[in-house]
């Protein structure tokens, strides 16, 4: 049992004894005691005055005195107004460690069949252009996501929805059918998917020119979008491709699979992957049926241009689209099928969109028409809403090709590392392969440290430079941290002292060896509290507090200039697992560790 979870059954203990009151565990409030204040623990004694009937410092000292009398691991105490303080015996601390080092994945728990599964859905490409920096932080979120929910004792299925129809489809299709003159991937050297969101740009521009023609004609905008004949051809296309059109079809089929042979590439630069794909273009023609069930059952209603909506105003919200006039679907439509179809697969207890906050009301919307269809597992879909990512000079736009690809950004991460790796001399001494690997390392260490740490919720601003920095909140500093503590335990060995073994519990310990246990035993609360609020962020603050106790701990006592055999054993035990617990956050966050640095 942990130190908090045996005080708070002892205050219940002493309450029962002293006042003959039941209080419930969870009404108990103990933290960690303020830096500033002498003791481990703060009991919150407020609370209890009503059953004893005496002030709260009367109170406080005599269920300290209550503590202290009846658990050999309690020292000492203090009161402070209504506030009781305790003091662990040091030894309590070292027994902390020893369970620690005695648990070979302290921190990272495994689901039985038992336990829940959860579905976390990321990435959700479309197939008209490649990954950029808003895929990216997508992906990394939600893959980090899945890692602490695993973490957290919980059955886990990635999932990722390919959105491979509709009109934005057919608008690279088209572009490239009039302006490719039959290029491919091999006859212009470029991957798949840039190819085909170079396509993409070429649609955006030549309907502009359209579009301003139109206009100089006397038309409308509004007019002029609708009227531009590239739109209109693209509209036809979506018709033929929902109605089995070979031809098109044809197109279709082989554009896409260039595009996924890009994105395969990317994925795993990113470090990231899935266990389950879907496709809209599989998914859309159930949620066709559903949507025309529940037009059958009168939850949902059709217009007289032959649409059909579904009516939330009852819910506070407007009507919604589900089936255009012509009988083509929209994305809500994919999703119910989608949502229908992975319940059907996995029976999830819990569904997790990975989406921007820009589709907050489509994924509200979602679980709302769901619950009307009769889904009883409607409730159980959440929507992990996060902020925008956008570089310091402004936001990225796909259709205008002023995105910051995924491909390009990795690139330019390691191009940085290694110019500054090269800059500082760390490296000095390593053969070119080792060097390239930890310049790898390195730089996606950086991008995806830098991404995560903010607040899922927030916009951010993705700055290169600062991410890559050895020093300060980046990954690049806790690698290196690690990597540090890797040498001094190579030292270690190298003069025969063993590491990984139990401290001795007698030995004398210091209050900042104590600080530091104690920050190492909060790392299985952090994931289970990471998981709780779907914030890798959590894990980031958490590891980067860790690393600067310890660094500050380093500068301020040696490690294998001590010359107590007992109390080097110690430190060397604390950096160790200091190691440790870097390695597993930085795995929760899908970054990998250098040996050497």
């Amino acid at each position: 049992m942990s130190a908090d979870l045996m005080i708070i059954s002892s205050v219940t203990k002493a309450i029962k004894e002293l006042y003959n009151q039941e209080v419930e565990e969870k009404t108990v409030q103990v933290s960690m005691t303020r830096k500033d204040v002498e003791g481990d623990f703060t009991v919150v004694v407020f609370p209890f005055v009503r059953f004893s009937k005496k002030a709260p410092e009367q109170t406080a000292q005599e269920i300290g005195e209550f503590l202290k009398n009846n658990l050999e691991e309690i020292a000492d105490f203090t009161v402070i107004k209504g506030f009781l303080n305790i003091l662990i015996d040091p030894s309590f601390w070292i027994n902390e460690l020893n369970k620690i080092i005695d648990n070979p994945s302290f921190g990272i728990q495994q689901a039985s069949e038992d336990d829940s599964t959860v579905m976390i859905e990321y990435s959700s490409p479309n197939t008209n252009k490649p990954l950029h920096l808003g895929h990216v932080r997508n992906n990394l979120l939600g893959y980090s996501i899945s890692k602490i929910a695993a973490a957290a004792k919980n059955n886990v299925v990635k999932t990722n929805i390919v959105n491979d129809r509709g009109i934005h489809i057919c608008k690279s299709m088209l572009a490239w059918q009039k302006f490719g003159e039959g290029v491919t991937p091999e006859s212009s050297g470029k991957k798949g998917d840039h190819l085909v969101g170079d396509f993409y740009v070429r649609f955006d521009k030549e309907y502009k020119k359209e579009i301003a023609a139109l206009m100089a004609e006397g038309k409308t905008e509004d007019d002029a979008k609708k009227q531009a004949p590239l739109m209109i051809e693209a509209q036809e296309m979506l018709r033929k491709w929902e109605a089995g059109d070979a031809e098109v079809n044809e197109l279709w089929s082989m554009m896409n699979n260039w595009v996924y042979a890009g994105f395969d590439v990317t994925y795993k630069r990113l470090g990231v992957d899935f266990d389950k794909i879907y496709y809209e273009s599989d998914t859309y023609k159930l949620g066709k049926s559903t949507v025309e069930a529940g037009l059958e059952k009168g939850v949902l209603f059709r217009k007289e241009d032959n649409s059909v909506w579904a009516d939330l105003t009852a819910e506070g919200l407007d009507e919604k689209l589900l089936l255009r006039g012509d009988g083509t679907s929209v994305y809500m439509t994919q999703d119910i099928g989608t949502a229908e179809i992975r319940f059907k697969d996995f029976g999830f207890d819990e569904m997790i969109y990975v989406v921007g906050n820009e589709q907050n009301y489509h994924f509200q919307v979602l679980a709302l028409i769901l619950g009307k269809l009769g889904y009883e597992w409607a409730p159980k879909l959440y929507h992990l809403s996060y902020g925008m990512v956008e570089l310091p000079e402004g936001k990225m736009k796909s259709r205008e090709g002023t995105v910051v690809d995924a491909d390009d950004l990795v690139d330019e991460m390691i191009n940085t590392s290694r110019k500054m790796s090269e800059e500082l001399g760390k490296l000095d001494g390593f053969s070119d392969e080792e060097k390239e690997n930890i310049y790898r390392i390195i730089g996606l260490g950086a991008l995806k440290y830098f991404i995560l740490k903010v607040d899922p919720k927030k916009n951010m601003t993705f700055n290169p430079a600062e991410s890559i920095d050895f020093n300060g909140n980046t990954g690049p500093f806790i690698q290196y941290t690690y990597a540090r503590i890797q040498s001094i335990l190579r030292k270690a060995v190298e003069r025969g002292i063993s590491v990984d073994t139990k401290v001795d519990a007698s030995v004398a310990i210091n209050s900042r060896e104590i600080e530091l246990i104690k920050s190492i035993g909060k790392f299985e609360a952090q994931v289970l509290d990471a998981w709780k609020n779907h914030s890798p962020a959590q894990i980031c603050n958490y590891i980067y507090d860790l690393v600067k106790e310890f660094n500050s701990f380093y500068h301020d006592y040696t490690i294998l200039g001590e010359e107590n055999p007992q109390i080097l054993k110690l430190r060397l035990e604390i950096a160790n697992q200091v190691a440790l617990v870097i390695k597993r956050a930085l795995d929760l966050l899908g970054i990998e560790v250098p040996n050497r640095m």
